[in-house]
Formats: structure tokens, sequence, C-alpha cells
């Protein structure tokens, strides 16, 4: 599994999401929430957004 931290503008690229719907999902606690990287910067670990990609395409089948 990969170790990489991906920022936000490359989960939007990789999920196909906007910013408004991450937030909204991490909200209802649907989408995995981002890592703290400093005071006002946070990404999101690759492998998690590619196991989250993994269940939708699962439950869309």
């Amino acid at each position: 599994m990969s170790n990489r931290i991906l920022r936000r503008p490359d989960v939007e690229t990789l999920t196909g999401l906007s910013r408004s719907t991450l937030y909204a999902m991490m909200a209802e606690g649907t989408f995995p929430k981002p890592v703290k990287l400093g005071k006002r910067a946070v990404g999101w670990r690759e492998a998690e957004l590619l196991e989250w990609l993994d269940a939708r395409s699962v439950e869309g089948a």
C-alpha cells in the first residue's frame, strides 16, 4: 500500500468530487478524514482514498 499523502487538488482529481462535496461527505462521515500536516495544511492518505474508491465501486455494482 502507498504511504503517499495527497493534497486537496489531487484528491479532487482522483475522486472527481468538488471541495464542497468532499467536506460535506466528511461531515456526514462518508469520506476519509484528512491528516493534519501543519497549522493550516491537511492531506489524505492515498491508500485510504483508494480503499474508499474500491468500496464505492463495489456498492454501485
